[in-house]
């Protein structure tokens, strides 16, 4: 028995599916593709299947993970990941196994882009809009827990706000931070420029890398 990561995109119409579901779609494609997976002993055996910090709805993920355990006599890795690739819906694309040299525990840190396209005004304007909103003492925001919705500054919180024109949209690439301890979601920000802007504008959001909190990306 070992474990191991299975890197994939998720894009697409995949995109909006919620992570219970690609759970389930991961683990149908497991079953379909015949994959010896290790399953706990007892009155009610399970396979060991877990994901490393779920995407949050709507976004594109480029390096996302999924460990599972495997009888590993039975198969190669080359061999899991063509099966298992065969399996799965043609917005989800598996591109690697590795062994798992990082906990999911231990993320801190994800990176983001974010491009917006303005419904109206331009793009310098948002541009402009995004300097103006990134100059104030504070940023607030609504979060929302378990407990209801808070209002908190996120400000001290962004690690990397860097934005360029690309094409017709502007580019935002964000570092903020993920994990246990605190997780700011970039569309937090997002609707902070809205509101203090007054501006419409369409997004698409994409994760890129996961970090710990020294700044090692996650393996």
């Amino acid at each position: 028995m070992k474990t191991v990561r299975i890197w994939f995109k998720k894009d697409g119409a995949a995109r909006f599916i919620s992570h219970l579901d690609l759970n389930r779609c991961m683990l149908r494609a497991v079953h379909k593709a015949k994959i010896p997976l290790w399953y706990t002993e007892g009155y009610n055996p399970h396979a060991f299947v877990t994901f490393a910090l779920p995407l949050s709805l709507g976004f594109r993920g480029n390096r996302e993970s999924m460990d599972m355990k495997i009888d590993e006599t039975k198969i190669t890795d080359e061999e899991l990941l063509a099966r298992l690739d065969a399996a799965l819906p043609g917005d989800i694309v598996l591109f690697a196994v590795t062994e798992p040299k990082m906990k999911p525990g231990k993320i801190a840190w994800a990176e983001y882009c974010a491009f917006l396209k303005p419904e109206n005004g331009s793009v310098e304007g948002l541009g402009n809009a995004l300097g103006q909103l990134l100059n104030k003492t504070e940023i607030l925001a609504e979060k929302h827990s378990k407990n209801g919705t808070v209002q908190i500054d996120i400000k001290p919180h962004l690690k990397k706000v860097e934005w360029r024109r690309q094409h017709d949209a502007l580019a935002l690439d964000l570092l903020l931070p993920a994990g246990g301890e605190m997780n700011i979601n970039p569309k937090l920000l997002l609707e902070a420029l809205e509101k203090d802007s007054q501006l419409a504008f369409f997004y698409s959001l994409e994760r890129n890398l996961l970090y710990d909190k020294d700044m090692r990306i996650f393996e």
